[in-house]
């Protein structure tokens, strides 16, 4: 019976309650080092009657050592559930596991497969996951338990955490729910000390005890075993100072120093071990002396449990006690042992890193062995361990190229692992020992994307731009997509005052040059023009290179993100859904989550122009969890801020929480290459929704300077302009934007301008240019702004009175604005009908705006022709979740099968 933690138990049992009920979730026990984690992860275990129970623990040693805890985890129902995975995630999961020899793969496919493996076995009894010392997990096994805590939705899965509390190495849980473990109270403390002592304790003796341990039950139990029964009972005084002043490791490791050398070895092999197999364990201790008898007194003293063929130390404690005790050769010794014992391919990462804890020299043999762990880590998606790896290889390189290349790989590794602090510390390292001009080049080109994404968009743009020149005389295609990088930089508005003219660095490429070094050349000039407002100059090589972008092969894939780029300088629609439609099904069909992260976030750019607001805000939606559980939480500011938008112009009363939202995430988080265009989204968010106030309105959208974003809010801009009376303002955006049609051939920005000069004249000339107005929106598709022209249009018709034309005119305007759920422009249409005199109705509008965001996202996957397995795959949850929303959607939208809802006429 576990005393004193009722309301703890509670919260487990809460926990697996909600299990048993189909409602998955997590939670996350800290505390300090003995205050009884373990226990209640125990209690829970003893009380989990019909559940599956899986379990594992982190382990210090293993740290290095990609997915071996979550290997641990699911042994126990991998070969019953790995069969019923999609194939991608099977093999990612085998492959993190060593079984298979895969190539690289993204670790979000091993992430997800470990998700479904745990809903599957949910599916035939409930499951209780427990993982202790999650502190110490390897950071992969981390990132994929969190990633699947953050996932449980109706899984019949409860997971538990168990973590120290601000410890030197900690786990970052983020937002799951945490339940704090502090110290017994004095009742259950005075029933633990008798349980273990043997004694009746008085109440001033438990109270001294209480207040020296903080009740800590580990700390109880260490002194009810060294304090005397006479101390104990009150009979004798208790020491002025217990000796648990430096903690309960002290008391762990003077119990060690009172053994035998042989049985003290035999502890420390066991602490440097990361196996946990006993045969290991026994024949490296052998090889340093110590035998049977060591393993004995090192199991009678209490420190040592063997069970069955695993060997463990009493508590975590002990492990840090005993390791950091002896000397630094004492350790290398132990570590060497253990490398001699450890043989076979499958024992490989075990074996590297401990030799390359045994030495302090270069070693061309360990550095091999190092590389090829780093490899397989990051082969199986084990990315922090492929840069620890090639760290510790880089240390025992001689300096040089030799060292640089391994920092470099290391500094990837980590900069895919969201660590970009150690990215940078990395990268610089490797700067500082490169000499060959090509490998310089990759180096500085990384450190660039680091300082641009988490430093100064400026510094960054500065930093490729010199590299692209440095490198310009050994590799014209090197320089050339550097200094297209600095282009695109310069197109979200890096400025950082460099000399280094970037299309001038190598020469155009031939005509039979490839076809990728083309579209890079084009896109370089094309878009170099374009942000230095030369139309003309720019419009060819961008043409240009969007039709070669028809022909690229599947390496060449990498040139859609730039595609998109300059799409979205143009304000094209198309491409720019096209570019990054592409990009998210190859990063969905990969399991590839930043550029599905990626490009979700990029949709927004032609998503609420083109009027698919529920598109955008379920994709906007589904890009936050992602941004969270990738690590780069600054990621989730664009798609949070086009939340905001929605919110906005649909006259939704959460806009405020989302702008909010944004701000957190802008005040604590780098933006990289979006830091312009993300504040005037805000800007744009606050004009829209204060509206009502033109002058207000006006303050915010005047503000806004990026070119992307004035021409996406040109609209309410010269409206704002025109209702706060200022038509000088409206005059200067109708012009610039009439420029900007007149050199693209832009048919959506004629639109817009004819719309503000229709506003700015009156009588007949209005009337005209409202008409071209709308002539040029039937090129378009826009419906939002179409819709802004007709409700214009009518209104000026109306108080023209010439109501009866007005009238067509708010009716199309009307319901546009209806499917979009766009209330408050649907007000004025309707108001400006009756005004005109025709007396409306409210449509019963289409429930596809009544989807949740993750519901538009299944139906959008089902009419697809995709089953719950795949649609579960593409969108990183389990196919119960899928099945979950699908039954919602069904219900819903009254359909009772996937053709049903394949039928219906609906704009998803």
């Amino acid at each position: 019976m576990l005393s004193g933690r009722d309301r703890e138990r509670e919260a487990v049992a809460a926990l697996v309650d909600e299990a048993w009920a189909g409602r998955g979730g997590a939670l996350v026990v800290v505390g300090q080092p003995g205050v009884g984690k373990s226990a209640l992860l125990a209690d829970a275990i003893a009380r989990a009657d019909g559940m599956t129970v899986l379990r594992t623990q982190g382990v210090e040693s293993e740290s290095p050592l990609a997915f071996a805890a979550l290997q641990r985890l699911l042994r126990p129902v991998m070969d019953d559930r790995v069969q019923h995975l999609p194939q991608p995630q099977a093999r990612a999961l085998r492959a993190a596991f060593g079984e298979v020899d895969d190539g690289p793969g993204d670790r979000f496919l091993v992430f997800l497969a470990a998700l479904s493996v745990l809903a599957d076995a949910g599916q035939h009894r409930p499951v209780l996951a427990v993982v202790d010392d999650a502190h110490w997990l390897d950071d992969a096994s981390a990132a994929a338990l969190l990633f699947v805590a953050r996932r449980l939705q109706v899984e019949r899965v409860a997971l538990v955490f168990a973590a120290r509390d601000a410890d030197v190495r900690t786990f970052d849980s983020g937002d799951l729910p945490r339940l704090s473990l502090g110290g017994i109270d004095a009742g259950a403390a005075g029933e633990l000390i008798r349980a273990r002592a043997g004694v009746s304790v008085p109440a001033v003796v438990r109270d001294a005890l209480l207040a020296s341990t903080g009740g800590n039950p580990l700390a109880l139990v260490e002194l009810a075993e060294v304090l005397t029964s006479e101390q104990l009972s009150g009979r004798v005084r208790l020491p002025a100072r217990l000796p648990l002043t430096e903690g309960v490791e002290r008391a762990f490791l003077d119990r060690y120093r009172r053994l035998p050398e042989p049985a003290r070895t035999m502890l420390l092999v066991t602490a440097a071990d990361d196996s946990g197999r006993t045969r290991v364990v026994r024949q490296a201790a052998a090889a340093l002396g110590a035998g049977e008898d060591a393993l004995v007194a090192a199991e009678r003293s209490g420190l040592l449990r063997i069970r069955d063929a695993t060997v463990d130390l009493r508590h975590p404690l002990v492990r840090s006690a005993v390791y950091g005790a002896v000397t630094s050769t004492e350790r290398r010794r132990a570590h060497r042992a253990l490398a001699a014992v450890l043989t076979g391919t499958e024992e490989a990462d075990r074996r590297a890193w401990h030799l390359a804890a045994s030495i302090e020299e270069p070693d061309e043999a360990v550095v091999a062995e190092l590389d090829a762990a780093a490899e397989r880590a990051r082969a199986r998606g084990g990315l922090e361990a492929a840069a620890s790896a090639w760290e510790r290889a880089a240390e025992l390189s001689p300096a040089g190229n030799a060292q640089a290349e391994r920092l470099y790989a290391a500094a990837r590794s980590a900069w895919l692992a969201a660590q970009p602090a150690r990215a940078r510390a990395l990268v610089d390292a490797a700067a500082a020992q490169a000499r060959d001009p090509l490998l310089r080049a990759d180096v500085l080109r990384l450190r660039a994307r680091i300082e641009w994404n988490t430093g100064s968009l400026h510094t960054g743009q500065r930093m490729v731009l010199e590299a692209a020149a440095e490198v310009a005389p050994h590799d014209h295609q090197r320089a050339r997509e550097m200094a297209m990088f600095a282009v695109a930089l310069a197109a979200f508005g890096a400025r950082s005052g460099s000399a280094v003219d970037p299309t001038a660095l190598v020469p155009a490429p031939v005509p039979a040059a490839p076809l990728r070094a083309r579209c890079f050349s084009d896109l370089l000039h094309g878009l170099d023009a374009a942000v230095h407002g030369d139309w003309p100059a720019a419009m060819g090589p961008l043409d240009e290179a969007f039709a070669l972008a028809e022909h690229l092969a599947e390496e060449d894939q990498d040139l859609l993100p730039n595609l998109g780029i300059a799409a979205m300088y143009l304000g094209d629609d198309a491409l720019i859904r096209r570019y990054h439609e592409q990009l998210l099904a190859r990063a969905r069909s990969t399991g590839a989550v930043l550029m599905t992260l990626y490009s979700l976030a990029r949709l927004g750019f032609a998503e609420l122009t083109s009027g698919r607001w529920t598109t955008a805000r379920a994709a906007a939606a589904e890009a936050l969890p992602l941004a969270e559980q990738s690590g780069h939480r600054g990621l989730a500011a664009l798609p949070t801020a086009w939340l905001a938008l929605l919110a906005a112009l649909r006259g939704d009363e959460t806009v405020d929480q989302h702008l909010a939202d944004v701000e957190q995430i802008c005040a604590v988080q780098p933006l990289g290459i979006l830091a312009e265009v993300v504040p005037d989204v805000l800007r744009w968010v606050r004009g829209v929704r204060d509206a009502a106030e033109p002058a207000g309105a006006l303050h915010q959208l005047e503000q806004i300077r990026h070119p992307i974003t004035r021409r996406l809010a040109a609209t309410d801009r010269i409206e704002a302009a025109v209702r706060a009376g200022r038509p000088d303002l409206a005059h200067a955006w109708v012009e610039e934007l009439a420029g900007f049609a007149e050199a693209t051939g832009s048919a959506w920005a004629q639109a817009v301008a004819e719309h503000g000069l229709a506003l700015l004249r009156n009588g007949p000339e209005a009337e005209r240019h409202f008409e071209q107005a709308l002539a040029a929106h039937a090129k378009t598709d826009r419906p939002p702004d179409r819709a802004r022209t007709q409700l214009a249009y009518g209104a000026f018709l109306r108080r023209s009175r010439r109501r009866v034309d007005a009238r067509p005119h708010l009716r199309a305007a009307l319901e546009t604005f209806e499917d979009l759920g766009a209330r408050r422009w649907a007000d004025r249409a309707r108001q400006e009908l009756r005004a005109s005199g025709e007396t409306t109705r409210r449509r019963n509008v289409s429930t596809v705006v009544d989807l949740t965001p993750q519901e538009v996202q299944v139906a959008q996957l089902v009419r697809q022709g995709l089953s719950n397995r795949d649609a579960a795959a593409q969108l990183y949850v389990s196919p119960r979740t899928v099945d979950f929303h699908l039954r919602n959607v069904f219900t819903k939208l009254g359909v009772s099968s996937r053709t049903e809802l394949t039928a219906l006429p609906l704009d998803l």
